[in-house]
């Protein structure tokens, strides 16, 4: 944690690390009774303006339902994470459609984070620019070989990793995609799972009132022994070739180190693909 820290206080920042911060319980940063003790505290304190999730993983919805969200309504905060924190970022969208950053985790700040002179470092520059100038109100793309649809669309947008959308349905955190524009990415999946999904998603109406669809980096896929046949972006594009609203492949958002772009959830933007 400490080259995130280190950046964060050369922001200016005031870092505060919780109790138990460090602790493990198996799998887990700790058990789930502690871990959403801490993240409980962080919601509840005036004083805090930004909560960075240490790392993804998996975990978070072990503690969603745990969480009281009262406080956090009242007097709202970035919440700042991406990957498994696509839970929070869904139920928070869902429930209460206070904006959150989908953005660059502790875990990945390397060690000259600090540096004045380190190289340009795409994700951590766009979060700094969103936390003190505020998130992007624009976006555009572009239409990649057979790929994508050209089009505008003005709406707020939502999602986040797909395996985790795709596991919150049917429960309070499931996404509500309706006059939005859907953001989605992953990570170490089969190609088959990705067409799970996807159809999982289009039969439960998630595609079909969509005002735009952002897919992000699509990382270390595998197939099978018999291919399936198509890449993650094909089978993405076969599901969605016969809707009308924009579509924007390889945009830089997801599980690729340098480049995962801060991107506000739940603020309208405008989106245009070329």
């Amino acid at each position: 944690m400490q080259p995130a820290i280190d950046l964060l206080n050369s922001w200016g920042l005031q870092v505060i690390l919780p109790n138990g911060l460090f602790e493990h319980c198996n799998q887990f940063a700790g058990d789930d009774n502690n871990r959403a003790k801490m993240m409980q505290e962080a919601l509840d304190d005036d004083e805090i303006k930004a909560i960075f999730c240490a790392r993804g993983g998996y975990g978070t919805v072990r503690i969603i339902d745990k969480l009281d969200f009262t406080a956090f309504a009242k007097c709202p905060k970035w919440i700042v994470g991406y990957s498994d924190i696509t839970v929070l970022h869904s139920h928070i969208q869902r429930n209460f459609g206070i904006p959150t950053l989908h953005a660059i985790m502790p875990i990945n700040i390397p060690q000259d984070a600090a540096n004045a002179t380190h190289k340009s470092y795409p994700a951590i520059d766009s979060l700094k620019d969103a936390l003190f100038n505020g998130p992007q109100t624009e976006i555009k793309g572009a239409t990649d070989n057979s790929l994508g649809r050209r089009g505008k669309a003005y709406a707020p947008v939502v999602g986040g990793n797909l395996s985790i959308l795709y596991s919150l349905m049917g429960s309070p955190s499931e996404i509500d995609t309706d006059g939005k524009i859907l953001f989605i990415e992953d990570l170490d999946e089969y190609l088959y799972h990705i067409d799970r999904m996807m159809q999982n998603l289009k039969r439960a109406g998630k595609l079909t009132n969509l005002k735009g669809l952002i897919v992000g980096a699509m990382s270390d896929m595998h197939d099978n022994a018999i291919p399936f046949g198509k890449n993650a972006e094909e089978i993405i594009w076969d599901v969605v070739k016969d809707y009308t609203y924009p579509v924007w492949f390889h945009a830089p958002y997801g599980h690729i180190e340098t480049d995962n772009i801060a991107l506000c959830l739940g603020n309208p933007i405008n989106f245009s693909v070329q």
